[in-house]
């Protein structure tokens, strides 16, 4: 049995991301594609591309993995862990994310990736994670600090 192309772009996505291949993730996703999750919340098409590029370039010692990917016509759904260096602190971290998407003419239109913040925190922010991270102050806070990392990388690039 052959593979939906929706698959095949997922599998592609992952696979690119796998190799930290940003540009390659970026031209997967529509011209007025949307992403949410847990850090950065309700991103623009630009936004996206610019936060892929971001995290691979900042993320030195990212490994990640991927399976379950499953895909029709509109909808898409896939499983991965990444491995990396939290920079902000230095310490590890095994983020482990469910991720959805909607498709729109063989690309992405939405992404949401989905993931328990609070075991995200502990890991990232240690004590402080722990004692604060169930809190909304700090999910604000992280939000608030992952938009702005954001815009100052975005406003760098085009410098």
């Amino acid at each position: 049995m052959s593979k939906h192309p929706n698959q095949l772009l997922l599998e592609h996505f992952y696979t690119c991301f796998q190799n930290k291949d940003y540009a390659g993730m970026q031209a997967c996703y529509t011209d007025d594609a949307t992403f949410s999750d847990e850090a950065f919340q309700n991103l623009d098409a630009a936004q996206v591309r610019s936060m892929w590029e971001m995290l691979i370039r900042n993320g030195k010692d990212l490994q990640l993995e991927f399976k379950n990917v499953s895909a029709d016509e509109h909808t898409g759904s896939a499983y991965w862990e990444a491995r990396y260096t939290f920079s902000a602190t230095g310490r590890k971290v095994l983020n482990k994310i469910n991720a959805s998407f909607e498709f729109e003419n063989g690309k992405i239109k939405k992404h949401i990736d989905r993931f328990d913040f609070y075991a995200w925190a502990r890991q990232a922010f240690g004590l402080t994670g722990m004692l604060l991270g169930w809190t909304p102050y700090f999910h604000k806070k992280v939000n608030s600090t992952a938009k702005g990392n954001l815009a100052r990388f975005m406003q760098h690039k085009s410098a």
